[in-house]
């Protein structure tokens, strides 16, 4: 067997503070002006230094030395030199690197290094600030009283997938560092803000339309009730001023960070965006959005809600995937909410049952919190529809005594209000109520597509299905990726069924059912959908599927089960499902 080489090194990691910022404003300036900078500010130091260079991504370094000394008085020359070199150049432009320097023991493996020291040392990189470095302790221990330099005790610093604090020391070029406030405590739900995006139309103008458009945004995000969002006060102290997406992580307190960008070429106007977790500085999310001057403001709206509809799903996903990671005994309210709700998409007999039970844990432990009543909701709404043990009398009851505790705390949380809503209609049968609820989540929150969604579906129920069209389309415009937008689709199959565009609603429901295989509306729609337009084959097979997820389904049970107000929509539902070979 190999023995494993191992030895004691200086680290340093370094990466260029807001590269992805630099590359979206001038790629090719930004790239010559880099490779400037390596040739003839930093690769000569590491040289005479005594260092090597591991690797070299983008916009990183890795650095190891056989000396710590060796190493920070490196690190020190290089960002000195830097600073100087420049010093003209806007804060916009600037190039900057942030440095992390540990010492520890490293795995050899060819020309890369591993271990927990250069973990370590790519930990304290984030938490430097561009143009200066961030030592632990161990590192700051060897150069003390050393290098003519001066550092700021930062103290204890958790580092994210380090199992202990690290102590840590900085250092910036200016050799009067301000020691920086502690990092500000996470919030327990997703957390973003939206910075000024960048006019780079060249017209002082447009700024009121830039400035409108991020307001908009935030005030968007601010209707969800499961986002802790920035003020705008607090996020619009950053316009006109480079930033460090770590480091605006770091000031506000947040998880992740939206940035973006608006350019005028003739009539038009180009608007990017970017969603990016500020402790990793991974991008989640970019997109662009065209339009023209003359329809400015509708633009305007247009780009607000495409972007809170997408990057909404996809904080869900990313903290759904944080929440997977915890062990069972240590989830919190939020966490089995997030749980839950992932478990209610595969639309199976247990894992509703396991949504349920967390749901009441979240209620037990913070009983103020009105989404896991709402999607208790939920879960009692797929027994009756799947008939899984439903028990009119006691599911019902249960209904009605959630629905009164979202009333008295939900009155400002949309999803909560349009689940009731659904649950209300679909259980208990109370139409208007459920219409009421379902206006209510709307006008709270008119950006969650769950909100049309289930609005579009207590439409359908009292009859009107052009309005729950019309539901769906809007919920389809702003949730136009993930499990939502699949949702969409398979209550369309069902609306576009009872106003007899059969064809649209086998359509439909294919396109749901290729994402969400074990949903039974679009099945059911597609299964009476086929029978009616004879093609009797297809009905038959769509019918096996049918009753695979519903086996107690019945003829005799259609108008028990579906709560729909015309007489004339269950009628058509059993005709087409008798066609189907539905027994009686």
């Amino acid at each position: 067997m190999t023995r494993e080489q191992r030895r004691l090194a200086a680290i340093v990691s370094a990466d260029v503070a807001g590269y992805s910022r630099l590359m979206g404003r001038d790629e090719s300036g930004t790239l010559a002006a880099l490779k400037a900078l390596r040739r003839e500010v930093v690769d000569p130091p590491i040289a005479a230094h005594g260092g090597r260079i591991v690797k070299a991504t983008g916009d990183g370094l890795l650095l190891e030395f056989p000396s710590v000394v060796d190493a920070v008085r490196c690190v020190v020359e290089v960002q000195t030199a830097m600073a100087e070199r420049t010093a003209a150049i806007p804060d916009d432009k600037r190039i900057a690197f942030r440095v992390g320097v540990n010492i520890g023991d490293i795995i050899i493996d060819g020309d890369d290094i591993f271990g927990e020291g250069v973990n370590v040392a790519a930990r304290l990189e984030a938490l430097a600030e561009p143009g200066g470095a961030c030592l632990s302790d161990d590192a700051f221990r060897q150069v003390r009283g050393k290098i003519d330099a001066g550092f700021i005790e930062m103290g204890a610093q958790s580092l994210k997938n380090i199992d202990q604090p690290v102590h840590a020391w900085r250092w910036s070029p200016d050799r009067t560092p301000v020691s920086p406030a502690p990092a500000l405590a996470l919030p327990d739900k997703p957390s973003i803000a939206v910075l000024p995006f960048q006019n780079m139309s060249g017209d002082p103008e447009q700024e009121y339309f830039v400035d409108g458009l991020v307001e908009d945004i935030i005030t968007a995000l601010s209707r969800f009730k499961s986002l802790f969002v920035i003020a705008r006060n607090s996020s619009f102290t950053y316009k006109g001023k480079a930033v460090d997406i770590k480091q605006v992580g770091r000031e506000l307190g947040v998880q992740y960070v939206l940035e973006g960008s608006v350019r005028k070429a003739g009539g038009r106007l180009r608007i990017t965006g970017q969603l990016v977790d500020a402790s990793t500085g991974t991008h989640i999310w970019a997109d662009r959005y065209d339009g023209s001057l003359e329809d400015v403001f509708e633009l305007q709206d247009n780009v607000a809600t495409s972007v809170v509809g997408v990057i909404v799903p996809k904080l869900d996903a990313a903290e759904l995937e944080r929440a997977k990671r915890k062990p069972i005994e240590n989830l919190d309210a939020y966490d089995c909410v997030l749980r839950a709700r992932s478990l209610l998409f595969e639309f199976g007999k247990e894992s509703t049952l396991q949504a349920r039970d967390l749901l009441y844990r979240a209620m037990d432990l913070d009983p103020e919190y009105s989404t896991p009543y709402g999607l208790a909701c939920r879960c009692i709404s797929n027994i009756k529809l799947y008939r899984w043990n439903f028990d009119a009398a006691r599911h019902e009851a249960e209904v009605r005594l959630l629905v009164d505790r979202i009333r008295v705390l939900g009155q400002d949380d949309a999803y909560a209000l349009a689940l009731a809503a659904f649950a209300v209609v679909w259980v208990c049968r109370e139409h208007n109520l459920g219409m009421s609820f379902a206006d209510r989540a709307v006008s709270v929150n008119p950006n969650l597509a769950n909100a049309w969604l289930l609005r579009g579906g207590v439409a359908a129920f009292c009859g009107d299905h052009a309005s729950a069209l019309k539901s769906f389309e809007i919920a389809a415009r702003i949730s136009p990726i993930g499990n939502d937008f699949h949702a969409v689709n398979g209550y369309r199959a069902l609306s576009h069924f009872f106003l007899g565009n059969y064809t649209e609603a086998i359509t439909f429901s294919l396109a749901s059912t290729s994402y969400l295989p074990n949903w039974l509306v679009p099945i059911l729609a597609r299964t009476a959908g086929e029978a009616l337009v004879g093609r009797a084959d297809e009905a038959a097979k769509s019918l096996v599927q049918l009753r695979a997820l519903s086996p107690d389904l019945r003829l005799s049970t259609i108008e028990q089960t579906y709560p729909y107000r015309g007489s004339e929509d269950v009628a058509r539902l059993r005709e087409g499902l008798r066609i189907a070979g539905l027994p009686e």
